[in-house]
């Protein structure tokens, strides 16, 4: 069910809420200016002279910049006001909005978030669209996917996805057809195909294009974030399409620790968005490959992860949030140029 909600109200009615209720935790009452963001799971986009950062955080965080060293961290969110669906949809969630991804396509942004609790696969993938970033003002278009926490039925059989509906990502393909790619432990990284409202396409099903792990290996230490995840340690999927190949960056173990994180990233590639991704060695990412691309130096960064790839001005870019190893594990803004190995493969500048 698609519904056609205005999410974003003026500022001025936010004010008012604020002082009648006291603050919304999370909500920061002014715009700040600042060269080392704290961020997580970070997308970006540029629209004329701006640029613009959405990451985790209520209603979504909201950051601009015009030369993408000084950010104007915005006191409003992207959502003031959270569709109904969300929370029928997924028990416990409220407004810590997650890991959104955001894309231009057929005159249009359209950005997606996922709604989750941490953890656990009950989660959900939801859509909006706008005109114009400058504006701050969507339409919410529903939700794009929806996985369920296994339960056990009146028959005794168990139900539920072995595949977590959250970490979107938009990509589109040669033939200006869009793709969603999504996901996290269980089964590991999704994708699947959409249709011209940036839906899953009628008859198709999602497939897994990337794990952690050989699907016959079992790792012997348990999950150190969650006693309900597996140990497919693989989330945050990014696909960037350069030269004839399509790379799909992925992050490696486990984020959200500080500075015990380990969360590191990995990547293959393919001729084809579908697949298969494979490593420098012809190893399918499917059954556990991948070439290591960045992980924290323990100097600078404990660890770092949850990436995106940008062309932006005929540079290619790289960001992601980094745990800092001098500011006690923040997640810290990293954007890098990105240069590219003689036979293809991306590699860092430093």
């Amino acid at each position: 069910m698609t519904h056609k909600l205005l999410l974003t109200l003026a500022l001025a009615t936010i004010c008012m809420a604020s002082a009648a209720q006291g603050p919304r935790r999370g909500f920061q009452r002014e715009a700040f200016q600042t060269e080392t963001p704290m961020v997580h799971d970070p997308v970006m986009a540029k629209e004329g002279d701006t640029y613009y950062i959405y990451a985790t955080g209520m209603g979504i965080q909201q950051m601009t910049s015009k030369d993408r060293k000084t950010w104007t961290v915005l006191p409003q969110p992207v959502m003031t006001v959270i569709p109904g669906w969300t929370t029928d949809s997924v028990p416990g969630f409220r407004n810590h909005v997650w890991a959104p991804d955001v894309i231009q396509w057929h005159g249009r942004w359209w950005l997606a978030y996922s709604c989750s609790t941490f953890g656990r696969n009950g989660s959900a993938i939801g859509l909006l669209s706008s005109r114009s970033l400058a504006a701050n003002m969507w339409n919410d278009d529903g939700c794009i996917v929806t996985s369920h926490d296994w339960t056990r039925g009146a028959d005794g059989q168990m139900t539920g996805d072995n595949w977590n509906a959250i970490d979107p990502n938009f990509v589109i393909d040669d033939n200006d057809t869009p793709w969603l790619v999504w996901g996290s432990f269980w089964d590991g990284i999704q994708l699947a195909r959409l249709d011209s409202t940036m839906h899953i396409a009628k008859g198709v099903n999602p497939r897994t294009i990337a794990r952690r792990y050989d699907p016959n290996y079992k790792p012997s230490e348990p999950n150190p974030t969650s006693k309900y995840a597996g140990t497919n340690a693989i989330e945050a999927p990014f696909i960037f399409k350069h030269g004839g190949y399509y790379y799909l960056f992925v992050s490696w173990d486990y984020c959200c620790r500080g500075a015990k994180s380990n969360y590191r990233v990995a990547v293959g590639r393919s001729k084809s968005v579908e697949g298969p991704y494979l490593d420098p060695t012809g190893k399918d990412m499917a059954n556990g490959g991948g070439k290591l691309f960045l992980e924290g130096d323990k100097k600078e960064w404990e660890a770092a992860g949850h990436c995106a790839a940008y062309n932006f001005d005929g540079e290619d870019i790289f960001i992601c949030h980094g745990y800092s190893a001098t500011q006690n594990g923040n997640a810290m803004l990293i954007q890098r140029p990105i240069s590219w190995t003689a036979d293809g493969w991306p590699e860092l500048k430093q």
